[in-house]
């Protein structure tokens, strides 16, 4: 008789499982300790994603899998690969660095240390459980544990309209999103009989006549719930007002985990469950690919520098631009024999763009400490008072727009667009170059503003006091008394006993 009974390697789901386990430690620390001692918290939170990140050295050979069916079938639920073990240390290497931008912002924002702690640390265990799902039950808990804390972390300011504001659209279309995704992935299980990945793609190769239609509205749906938390257009309208509504860490932490975990559940679905739809999926993530990185570089250039919060709005569209970037290698792997080379660019960009992306967060942090509103006017002159953070956020946006010295940005966008060419999308390698160019313009123009000098101070110089001029008498027979020159002395009463006019 078969035993259904599973083994499980706890060696392999460590790095999760630790960033669980630390969550409810802070939590249940939280209860316990003073108000003083509170900053114990995320020194507590931080050691926890470093052990989180240590757990992945043991598992780099990637061959580990675990929760796998007894029954035959070759299908585990979890698989340590390597996909799975870069994007884990993305996920994990990103948390690690949004919670040292945290450490100064919980305390100086006046937030709940225990809950923020507790939601960032599930966040990102959820973040690093994805990429190694490999069933659409596993691969949909994960996203929403992911999800959950976000829209908790976006809206944790309590009495700020901006980040109430913020968390409600965030969660209205995370919710949105999710219910689609869940009918997709309802129809693909009817379709195919089975939630593994590899099993599904094998189903939905001979699905019966009469369940074709509910196949492709499957696939379709379920596309479309992941294309939402990359931020692709028409699913985008969120990103500006969340992040300005969130603390900049939290706006860090969703510009770099938040697209890897959507992108790394997209190229979970495409390549592995739905490699015979890639006539479908392939044009129609082109055509995101495409609308995103104009859509994103467009709005970046029209940010005025004098508006309130236009440096993180700034951010907040070029992460849309970078995303259509990140879409071009999948895109790209409906095209080609082996979709491997492809998925890697898209890896490799997202490691690049996750470094210098939370770094230039961590500027915009900085500076947002004496400048409230964030303008990119505010930026002015940085290099002549805080010249380290000028040369580092000028490094970092030279970077994100491809140029020297900024050369890991220019390989990893010569990298993507080469995958584009090699799969014969050379229209889409043509928007992507025209995108590039467009970039350019606002990255250069944030970098130069670096470098200028201070804006002089326009504080306005009081008036000078005029001097008091006596009023003329004039006398008129029977006439009105004769009005005070404007800024003149009031007139005094004679004092007792004192002649007029001596």
């Amino acid at each position: 008789m078969t035993s259904l009974i599973q083994s499980v390697d706890w060696l392999a789901i460590a790095p999760p499982t630790v960033a669980a386990v630390v969550a409810i430690v802070v939590l249940v620390a939280d209860l316990f300790l003073s108000e003083r001692a509170k900053p114990l918290l995320g020194w507590i939170a931080t050691g926890g994603l470093v052990l989180a990140g240590l757990a992945l050295l043991p598992l780099l050979d990637g061959d580990r899998r675990t929760f796998c069916l007894t029954t035959g079938q070759d299908a585990c639920t979890y698989e340590a690969d390597h996909f799975a073990l870069a994007v884990q240390f993305l996920v994990i290497g990103g948390a690690l660095l949004t919670a040292l931008l945290s450490l100064h912002t919980v305390r100086e924002l006046e937030l709940p240390a225990g809950e923020y702690w507790f939601l960032l640390l599930s966040s990102a265990a959820g973040a690093a459980l994805l990429p190694a799902s490999r069933d659409l039950a596993t691969l949909v808990v994960a996203l929403e544990v992911a999800s959950l804390p976000a829209f908790a972390l976006v809206g944790l300011r309590r009495g700020d309209r901006l980040s109430s504001e913020a968390a409600l659209k965030f969660f209205l279309s995370s919710v949105t999103a999710t219910a689609v995704m869940l009918l997709g992935v309802s129809f693909v299980y009817a379709a195919s009989g089975s939630m593994h990945l590899a099993e599904i793609a094998r189903g939905l190769d001979d699905v019966p006549a009469g369940l074709g239609t509910l196949a492709d509205a499957g696939v379709a749906l379920t596309l479309v719930g992941f294309a939402f938390k990359t931020a692709a257009v028409p699913f985008h309208f969120w990103v500006p007002d969340t992040y300005v509504g969130a603390p900049l860490p939290v706006a860090a932490y969703l510009s770099v985990v938040g697209k890897a975990v959507g992108f790394s559940g997209l190229i979970l679905v495409t390549v592995l469950a739905f490699p015979g739809y890639g006539d479908v999926w392939g044009p129609a993530v082109a055509v995101l690919a495409a609308l995103t990185m104009t859509a994103g570089n467009a709005a970046a250039l029209r940010q005025a520098p004098g508006r309130a919060h236009s440096a993180v709005r700034l951010l907040a569209w070029s992460s849309v631009g970078q995303a259509g970037y990140l879409l071009v290698p999948i895109a790209a792997a409906a095209h080609v024999t082996d979709p491997n080379d492809a998925i890697g660019s898209t890896v490799a960009y997202a490691l690049m763009y996750a470094a210098v992306n939370l770094g230039a967060f961590g500027v915009a942090a900085l500076v947002g400490r004496t400048h409230a509103a964030n303008r990119i006017d505010d930026y002015r002159g940085l290099f002549a008072t805080r010249p380290a953070a000028a040369l580092a956020l000028g490094f970092f946006l030279l970077c994100l727009a491809g140029l020297p010295p900024g050369v890991i940005g220019l390989f990893a966008k010569v990298a993507v667009f080469s995958a584009a060419v090699d799969a014969g999308l050379g229209w889409l390698a043509v928007v992507m170059a025209v995108n590039v160019v467009i970039a350019l313009a606002y990255y250069l123009r944030w970098t130069a503003v670096l470098f200028l000098a201070p804006a002089p101070d326009t504080q306005p110089v009081p008036a000078p006091v005029p001097t008091p001029v006596p009023a003329p008498v004039t006398e008129r027979a029977g006439g009105p008394a004769p009005e005070p020159v404007r800024g003149a002395a009031p007139e005094r009463a004679p004092a007792p006993g004192a002649v007029p006019g001596a």
